[in-house]
């Protein structure tokens, strides 16, 4: 095994050190399973990735046990058949990870395949007397805090199924009792989406149910899944690999939990933000002591003490991973010196006092010596990101060199819950260059750079054509470079979509990367390219990514940001007009000024308005979801329309339809 071992090590500085003409002639090729007939291997590990997987193994202390009897302490009980939705489809599979057993296959990552083993451990948990999980059911976790007279929830999942579920396997456990509490910790969907399972604004109102959330956060829930929403939720499909097989070559995890719940995501407005100098609250008798982590994980966050239980929640600040500093689906850059900041308060503030650190993602910690040396790391892991990349910058190094140079901290070679299992020290050194310098790395080539088509047409051209790069990109592969083999044959992709084998090569390039990923959003985003430069872009039907559960939680002048998104000027066939939206049912006015480039929402009336469109706020939120028709409204008398009504319907169908499943890894 040494010897094998010794052997990659070589080979990896051949193909550092060399240039591709001395490789070939220096370096034997590692592929010794091509097919017969030359077509690229595919659903395999190559004889490269078996090797670098096995120095994963070689390199860390993998049969470490502690995190293992952490995520099974305080077990209760479990859900043995699949979480089903309303309408019977099924939201949650609970043998889905089951093949996760025994030693990492080749085809693992075998740092992820531990990681992806404990992650499938599922149940209800019991923290300390008093404080519950609902873990192993969706990508985020659930904690129930029994208040005096009921349960105060904390991040109900992504979808109502499960959280529903899991509150009945609660209440069956533990004893029947009401919610009391609901606290959103972040503005994520996976932390919010699931609460009408557990309540609904109804229950709320007449029991006046606190719903507590972090400074700005209907705001900044709003942005992520509605301004840019489909975009996101696209790339999303590749991050959480929703649509690859789970098992030995497909979706094992994403690092942060298995995978995402399926079903509707809602939202109910919170009845008190937390403001951002933190505060105490007595919550059904229970004291919480919030920080507010705003800017770290999420742009609008809480972290919390429990004096009363001596516990301290890291919400998605603190977990069992290095976490995404930008995301692969896309959002806003996190502030790493921020993160690492609000970390360090959480270690002088409450360390010497916690006797259990629980998450909303992943396991607890038990012991105040151990949680504070989990802060500690944790605190390190994006100190360390944030200071050598402006280091190695202020050097003259640009954004792909220093995150090339980078090596991982000393600490992540012991503390399994500092590694890369989501965000990659790598994606996130990128991640810091970008939040301070944005995305030129001041290289005068790179400033206004050809579109990817022209590039690749003109690259492939150099290369003496299609044939040539071809034969370069599977010499590439065959030489285990499959980065560089991904760089040639995604040119030859772009510059000519349809050729078949310069397809296959890329996806097995990019399943080779995923296999050797320890990151689960990189494997899951490699394996999907793979699969859809294989098979094509999914046709599962249309995706919605906002709902009527959503969208009446959304304040309307939010609503209206969103929808001027939408806003086409190649649709704009009028002289500039302002029609107006008035809402009865919340006493609403918004009026929209729309000339030749931008549709202007303001919440106020016009003067003299071409159009005024008159319905419940709950109509039109059918009509953006898309289970109503506007026109068929106004014939049903649930819509009326004065002054101009063309221009009612000139700005209806100036609003463009998003399509979900838009091509990523082709043109």
């Amino acid at each position: 095994m040494k010897f094998k071992l010794a052997a990659a090590l070589c080979l990896l500085t051949l193909l550092a050190a060399c240039t591709e003409e001395e490789a070939a002639t220096e370096v034997v090729p590692m592929v010794t399973h091509r097919p017969a007939d030359g077509s690229a291997p595919r659903g395999a590990p190559t004889d490269m990735t078996k090797l670098v997987n096995t120095a994963v193994a070689e390199r860390l202390p993998l049969d470490a046990q502690e995190d293992f009897e952490n995520a099974n302490r305080g077990f209760l009980a479990k859900l043995d058949a699949p979480i089903l939705n309303d309408d019977g489809s099924v939201s949650w599979e609970v043998t889905k990870f089951d093949f996760l057993d025994g030693p990492a296959p080749l085809s693992v990552n075998p740092s992820l395949w531990r990681q992806g083993q404990l992650n499938r451990i599922h149940g209800l948990f019991e923290v300390v007397d008093g404080i519950y999980q609902i873990r192993g059911y969706d990508l985020a976790v659930m904690t129930l805090i029994r208040g005096e007279t009921g349960w105060i929830i904390v991040d109900p999942l992504t979808t109502p199924a499960p959280a529903k579920t899991g509150l009945a396997l609660a209440n069956e456990t533990l004893g029947e009792r009401p919610v009391t509490g609901v606290i959103f910790t972040h503005s994520h969907a996976d932390h919010f989406g699931g609460v009408r399972g557990i309540t609904s604004e109804e229950d709320v109102t007449a029991r006046n149910v606190p719903v507590i959330a972090p400074a700005n956060f209907t705001e900044e829930a709003v942005s992520e899944n509605l301004l840019a929403g489909n975009y996101m939720s696209r790339r999303a499909a590749f991050q959480f690999g929703g649509l690859l097989p789970a098992d030995n070559t497909g979706h094992v995890g994403t690092g942060l939990g298995q995978m995402l719940s399926v079903g509707n995501v809602g939202l109910l407005e919170p009845t008190k933000e937390i403001g951002e100098e933190g505060e105490t609250l007595i919550i059904d008798g229970i004291t919480f002591e919030f920080l507010d982590a705003g800017g770290t994980e999420a742009p609008a966050e809480i972290v919390f003490y429990l004096p009363e239980f001596k516990a301290l929640c890291g919400a998605e600040v603190v977990s069992r991973n290095f976490h995404n500093v930008l995301t692969p689906r896309g959002a806003q850059i996190r502030d790493t010196l921020t993160w690492s900041k609000v970390i360090d308060r959480m270690l002088t503030t409450f360390g010497d006092k916690s006797e259990v650190l629980f998450a909303s993602h992943h396991w607890p910690i038990w012991g105040a010596d151990k949680i504070k040396v989990a802060l500690r790391n944790q605190r390190d892991n994006y100190r360390y990101v944030h200071d050598q990349t402006l280091r190695l910058a202020n050097h003259g190094g640009t954004m792909v060199e220093i995150a090339e140079d980078l090596q991982e901290p000393h600490f992540a070679r012991e503390d399994f819950g500092t590694r890369g299992y989501y965000g990659t020290l790598n994606h996130n050194s990128k991640a810091v260059y970008q939040f301070y310098f944005g995305w030129w790395d001041g290289v005068p080539a790179n400033y206004h750079r050809l579109p990817p088509v022209k590039e690749s047409q003109k690259y492939i051209e150099a290369m003496g054509g299609s044939e040539e790069a071809l034969k370069k990109g599977i010499r590439a592969f065959e030489l285990g470079d499959y980065r560089w083999a991904a760089t040639v044959l995604n040119h030859m992709v772009f510059a000519d979509p349809q050729n078949k084998l310069a397809r296959d090569w890329l996806a097995s390039a990019y399943e080779q990367m995923g296999f050797q990923a320890e990151s689960g959003a990189w494997r899951n985003y490699y394996l999907a390219g793979a699969a859809e430069l294989r098979d094509g872009v999914p046709d599962v039907g249309d995706i919605r990514t906002a709902n009527p559960e959503l969208l009446k939680a959304v304040p309307t002048e939010k609503l209206f940001d969103a929808m001027a998104v939408r806003f086409n000027p190649e649709k704009m066939e009028r002289d500039p007009y302002t029609i107006q939206f008035e809402f009865p049912d919340r006493e609403e006015v918004i009026s929209i000024e729309v000339s030749q480039s931008v549709a202007f929402p303001r919440s106020s009336a016009a003067e003299n308005p071409n159009a005024t469109v008159v319905m419940d706020r709950s109509t039109f939120d059918l009509i953006l979801a898309g289970e109503a028709n506007f026109l068929a409204q106004v014939a049903r008398g649930n819509a009326s329309v004065s002054g101009n009504p063309l221009v009612a319907r000139a700005f209806m169908g100036s609003l463009d339809q998003f399509d979900y499943w838009f091509n990523v890894v082709t043109p």
